[in-house]
């Protein structure tokens, strides 16, 4: 189980599907709430300290059907692929996260809700003179709309998802707002949110100098 933790480790928040021969198999905690959202049958597989491990797994030529399922129900779920040669392997075979599916990075047409736009939002929170302001920005990449908007108020910013129906929302760590509490909500650190970072990453990936052309320039 060490390469399995050592991979886990990179991907704490996220269901891990590890490929073992012809299925993709969880464990731990991923396991038990993999057995719950699927209906699935939670079994174990050996025992680490004493206590049997808990396990779930599906088979790969069905996988699609319960990614589906999964991100329909706002979870992410990392592929975990054999890379490596069995025949050829001295110890475990080698494996790899190939793929990251989230709600709302898919494009897989097969992975889409039919008649339903696939949008990902971001929300910022700032203080401007006293006064909170929420930035949110939004993208359907299966469309390639994008768009940006400050609002000023959480009624606002309530209506403005309610409108949207995001198919996940990201948000910095030290955000608590209770109107997300009926969205798939994915943590980023507050890094990931500065300003120029993302100014300069924004101009990077539309090549342009500035952003006044989108009406965000300020």
């Amino acid at each position: 189980m060490q390469q399995y933790f050592a991979i886990k480790a990179h991907h704490p928040e996220t269901l891990l599907f590890y490929r073992m021969g012809d299925f993709y198999e969880l464990f731990y905690d991923d396991a038990k709430k993999a057995a719950s959202l699927l209906d699935i049958t939670l079994t174990a597989r050996g025992k680490a300290q004493g206590e049997a491990i808990p396990m779930a797994g599906v088979p790969y030529h069905a996988v699609e059907q319960y990614l589906a399922r999964l991100l329909k129900l706002g979870e992410s779920v990392a592929i975990c692929e054999q890379i490596g040669d069995p025949a050829k392997s001295k110890g475990p075979v080698k494996r790899e996260v190939v793929r990251i599916l989230t709600p709302g990075t898919v494009t897989d047409e097969f992975l889409l809700e039919d008649r339903r736009d696939n949008i990902l939002v971001a929300i910022h929170v700032t203080q401007e003179k006293r006064a909170t302001q929420y930035g949110l920005a939004a993208i359907d990449l299966s469309g390639g709309r994008f768009s940006v908007q400050i609002l000023h108020s959480v009624e606002q910013l309530h209506n403005e998802l309610g409108r949207l129906s995001p198919a996940e929302t990201l948000h910095a760590e030290q955000i608590q707002l209770p109107i997300l509490k009926d969205y798939a909500c994915t943590r980023r650190p507050d890094w990931h949110f500065e300003q120029e970072s993302a100014e300069d990453i924004l101009k990077t990936q539309f090549n342009t100098h500035d952003l006044s052309g989108f009406g965000c320039a300020d």
